[in-house]
């Protein structure tokens, strides 16, 4: 009888723990996930730490990943909230090789990114983990998308084929769109001609540029900005960044200084 009696307390103690959610149930995701999610923060202040000058620490959470910059190497995974902490799973990081102080803030902020605590007000993001307080604030809101019309942007980089590569030294080109024209500087010749923007997309009409002679650096610039500009595009503004598109080809441009 005393067996028996046994057994049906222990069928009656898992039940219970059924029945009640039990101790072995995982924990629910954190609320703010959903929050944060798709958002990129800037910081705006630190506790504990002092920012290298130039430098602000970069936190993008996207598809279940959070990626970091603070100003030297970029660092990231996957990432989980649980009982409003912030955890990183096998931390990735590349190599690249900066000064002592921008090393030891790589440093500090890996360790931050994980078991910190986390919470979000509104566009606000606090990360603490002793000593260090870390405040940010929504990349749109601190720095917003600049207008595609009426700014100066200024030529960064080239994309052929997937492969990125920087403008040549001494060389500048830059483009300005207002009231349905562009001017165009293409690093050696200038001109312009018409411009419709349609959603996302730009399609320009025949582009008229001087005929000055071009050293092979200006040459190969204004070769890859005319050809784009040739055909329509797609177009993406991140703060100060305006990317254009056509296939495997592309420009980077950011504003003026």
């Amino acid at each position: 009888m005393t067996r028996i009696l046994t057994l049906l307390i222990g069928v009656a103690t898992v039940l219970a723990a059924c029945s009640s959610g039990g101790a072995a149930s995982s924990p629910p995701a954190s609320p703010v996930i959903a929050t944060i999610e798709g958002r990129t923060f800037l910081s705006t202040r630190v506790e504990g730490a002092a920012l290298v000058p130039g430098t602000r620490v970069s936190l993008m959470f996207k598809s279940g990943s959070l990626s970091a910059s603070g100003g030297c190497n970029s660092m990231g995974g996957a990432y989980s909230i649980a009982g409003g902490r912030l955890s990183v799973a096998q931390m990735m990081t590349t190599e690249m090789g900066c000064d002592q102080p921008r090393m030891q803030q790589d440093q500090w902020l890996a360790s931050l990114l994980n078991g910190a605590t986390i919470t979000l007000a509104g566009d606000t993001l606090t990360l603490e983990k002793a000593p260090i307080r870390l405040t940010l604030l929504d990349r749109k809101v601190a720095n917003p998308d600049k207008p595609l019309t009426g700014t100066r942007w200024v030529l960064d980089g080239i994309v052929n084929g997937g492969t990125a590569s920087s403008v040549p030294a001494g060389v500048t080109a830059s483009i300005q769109i207002t009231a349905g024209r562009i001017d165009v500087d293409s690093g050696c010749n200038i001109g312009g001609g018409p411009v419709q923007i349609s959603g996302n997309a730009l399609t320009f009409g025949p582009i008229a540029l001087t005929r000055k002679a071009c050293a092979a650096g200006p040459a190969s610039v204004e070769s890859a900005v005319t050809a784009l500009l040739a055909k329509p595009v797609d177009y993406a503004i991140d703060a100060d960044v305006l990317t254009l598109t056509a296939g495997a080809t592309g420009l980077t441009f950011r504003t003026s200084p």
